[in-house]
């Protein structure tokens, strides 16, 4: 088809026509982007907040000893352990014995192997009225509502994990084995405690306190020691967690405890009580 080479200077209406233009572009997304910290650490999250309730919540851990692992050392544990410390307990005798029909028929039971299920089954079948009476049979329901049985202190493995230990009360924040404190109920425990301890010769490394607070054998004294050794607790506990915020996260609190225990001995004077410094 012949077309007028003229008309190739005259632009085509149709080619100058105005397109249309296209759409503007989205606008930035309105999600800001949560700033990861500068490099200088001027926009990080503050964690003192943290820190501070990581202080108020530290627990010392704390284990409990009397002859048999029965009374004293049982009324301890549940009440360290209702108070949320993680707690273990002990005897420190051959055998676990208990009161029997008479002075030299004592009912005598291995340590670590015999449950405290078993030994109340056993009583209530022997003579129920007898050890209703006595208040054997509800010590020993107390008992088992703590942990499976009686443990022995020098049978104790310093430092292995409790792993079969997980239903004991008391047991949550001790599962490593190892204690900060150990209350005895009586001084010929207290002996037997430090003597092992320096036969073991301190594998750990590791301070303990061993503190002796002198109870009597009953069931009226196991209460009053049982509250007095929790008192001591919480004084323990508050020194300690001072002494960790001081120092950043230490728990040297060794100086204070002569202080704090006296000022204990002051309100439970009826308990006379000992203490040194061991290792584990």
């Amino acid at each position: 088809m012949a077309t007028d080479p003229r008309l190739a200077r005259i632009p085509d209406p149709r080619r100058t026509a105005a397109s249309p233009q296209p759409p503007p572009p989205p606008p930035p997304s309105q999600i800001q982007q949560q700033s990861l910290g500068g490099y200088d650490g001027a926009n990080d999250r503050d964690t003192n907040g943290l820190h501070e309730n990581e202080q108020s919540t530290f627990k010392l851990k704390f284990c409990t000893v009397c002859a048999s692992n029965q009374n004293r050392s049982m009324e301890a544990h549940l009440r360290l352990s209702l108070a949320d410390y993680p707690v273990l307990s002990f005897g420190t005798g051959s055998l676990v014995r208990l009161p029997g029909p008479s002075i030299t028929q004592p009912n005598v039971y291995p340590f670590n192997s015999t449950s405290y299920e078993e030994m109340y089954q056993e009583l209530s079948a022997k003579d129920p009225r007898l050890y209703r009476a006595n208040g054997l049979l509800a010590m020993l329901e107390r008992n088992l509502s703590v942990k499976r049985g009686p443990e022995r202190w020098q049978d104790w493995p310093i430092g292995k994990p409790r792993v079969d230990h997980q239903k004991d009360r008391g047991s949550k924040g001790s599962e490593g084995g190892v204690v900060d404190v150990v209350i005895t109920c009586e001084e010929r425990c207290w002996d037997a405690v430090v003597d092992n301890l320096l036969e073991r010769g301190s594998p750990l490394n590791r301070p303990v306190h061993v503190i002796n607070v002198d109870i009597k054998d009953n069931h009226e004294e196991a209460l009053v020691g049982g509250r007095a050794i929790l008192e001591l607790a919480e004084s323990l506990n508050v020194a300690a967690q001072e002494e960790r915020q001081a120092l950043e996260g230490n728990t040297s609190f060794d100086d204070r405890v002569p202080e704090i225990l006296a000022e204990w001995q002051e309100r439970w004077p009826q308990l006379p009580a000992l203490w040194t410094l061991c290792w584990l």
